[in-house]
């Protein structure tokens, strides 16, 4: 049995983790897209490394499109497989990658045409919407902490990541030659106490451990101090300066939890009496979902909806989905708190918002999330005095702020206390993937501190033999 790392591999998008049996039955953990590298990104994402056709099964740990945004393209060059996952994941999928094959089509709609002046040649869309609503028939929704069995040698169980919405580690149990080996895939993992998730869960004993590295040299902010600090970074902006708070959030997961503290404020009659206008229509169908998952939610969540029957909604929030309200957002002077996406910056409405905002000093940029190195988040928090945006250069004029208590990812010491689930002794090797060269490398050390004793970072496209 092997294990070839095809994405996610010193970096943190594009997550696919390829296992091979003996049988040559081929396993995919996780289909995700790259993203963040420009024209790169498109000629990466074309090229996974497999022929989809191959792939007998994708075990997806959760939504996030650097994990699940490969999957229709995969499917439109032949998987036929099954997509195994938590429930949850499977409704968020049936939004995301249809979200995200109208940016496909969108996108390459802007692009021929810029090739039609140049005399290029046209090129077609990675994916469409429609491979992207074609797919979904091959997912298989998995309740978690229950085994199931993909076949009579192959066994899954989920166990809740506290990442997002429906994410999970899994382990799985393959059976060759009358030996079972366990291989425990942890995606991405939450930390111990979210706004609106369930604390992780233990995962089962393994053999083989891939795990993700992110924040591997990073300590968070303390949470409550976060919520201060978001509260003053709106009362400063919006009541001080009279400006605009843009914030750029990832549609799933940090739009909601952003919208949950605000609403506690508000029902604490702390937020200033100024319009929110949540800025993404993939964010608003995502908080129906999570309407649809409230129980899957935390106690301070089930707190709040006994005396809030909607922890995601107050007066002076509104959701947007049409694009003439979006644009009519831009002309506004009126002080206001804006959360769009995309998190990272490099697509959707935020990008408008940008262009249109951060020249005025009035006006502020609140980060509350993971930005790549490469992407336009992460040259906004550099406060790179001059930011192009569709190719125009703006002044940043404007505030930046950044507050890394949101993030969905734990830090080096909580990734290391979730792992304390597992006899380290038992474990023959850790994989340390989803994380650039610098956190990978120091989270190695932390691991090998703790009693990991074979603890490697996997080259792209590496192929290990497991013994």
């Amino acid at each position: 049995m092997k294990i070839q790392f095809l994405g996610g591999a010193g970096e943190v998008t594009g997550s696919k983790h390829l296992i091979t049996t003996q049988k040559g039955k081929k396993i995919l953990l996780d289909c995700g897209s790259f993203q963040g590298k420009g024209l790169e990104t498109d000629r990466m994402n074309r090229n996974p490394g497999i022929d989809p056709a191959e792939i007998d099964h994708i075990i997806l740990t959760h939504a996030h499109i650097d994990h699940s945004g490969l999957i229709p393209f995969f499917y439109k060059n032949g998987f036929r497989g099954s997509v195994v996952c938590t429930h949850a994941t499977r409704d968020l999928c049936s939004i995301m990658l249809s979200d995200s094959g109208f940016i496909q089509e969108h996108d390459t709609q802007w692009f021929n045409k810029k090739r039609a002046r140049q005399g290029l040649p046209l090129v077609e869309p990675l994916y469409t919407q429609k491979d992207a609503i074609a797919c979904m028939e091959l997912f298989i929704g998995v309740a978690t902490s229950r085994k199931f069995n993909i076949d009579s040698n192959i066994r899954l169980k989920f166990t809740n990541t506290g990442h997002m919405l429906g994410s999970a580690a899994v382990t799985l149990e393959i059976t060759e030659n009358d030996k079972t080996t366990r291989i425990a895939y942890t995606g991405d993992i939450g930390r111990p106490k979210h706004y609106l998730l369930l604390s992780p869960n233990p995962f089962p004993q393994c053999d083989y451990l891939i795990t993700e590295s992110t924040y591997g040299n990073r300590l968070h902010q303390d949470r409550k101090g976060a919520e201060e600090t978001l509260l003053q970074v709106v009362q400063h902006t919006c009541v001080e300066k009279k400006g605009k708070l843009i914030i750029p959030s990832f549609a799933i997961g940090r739009t909601q939890e952003i919208v949950f503290v605000l609403n506690n404020f508000y029902n604490e009659g702390r937020l200033p009496r100024i319009p929110v206008y949540v800025d993404s229509p993939l964010a608003v169908n995502a908080t129906e979902i999570f309407r649809m998952h409230l129980t899957e939610l935390n106690t301070e969540v089930q707190h709040v909806l006994e005396n809030d029957p909607d922890p995601f909604g107050f007066n002076t929030l509104h959701y947007i989905k049409d694009v003439e309200a979006s644009k009519a957002l831009n002309d506004s002077k009126q002080p206001c708190i804006i959360i769009s996406a995309s998190g990272m910056m490099e697509a959707g409405r935020i990008k408008h918002h940008l262009a249109n905002s951060i020249d005025n000093p009035k006006n502020s940029v609140l980060v509350v999330g993971y930005c790549s190195p490469s992407t336009l988040g992460a040259r906004i928090i550099e406060r790179k005095s001059i930011i192009s945006i569709f190719g125009k250069e703006h002044q940043l004029n404007a505030e930046v702020f950044q507050i890394d208590a949101f993030s969905g990812h734990g830090d080096y010491e909580e990734m290391k206390s979730y792992l304390q689930c597992q006899d380290k002794k038992t474990v023959k090797k850790v994989f340390l993937v989803h994380g650039d060269p610098l956190a990978s490398l120091a989270y190695q050390k932390v691991l090998k501190d703790d009693g990991f004793t074979n603890v490697m970072i996997p080259q792209a496209g590496e192929v290990v033999e497991l013994i």
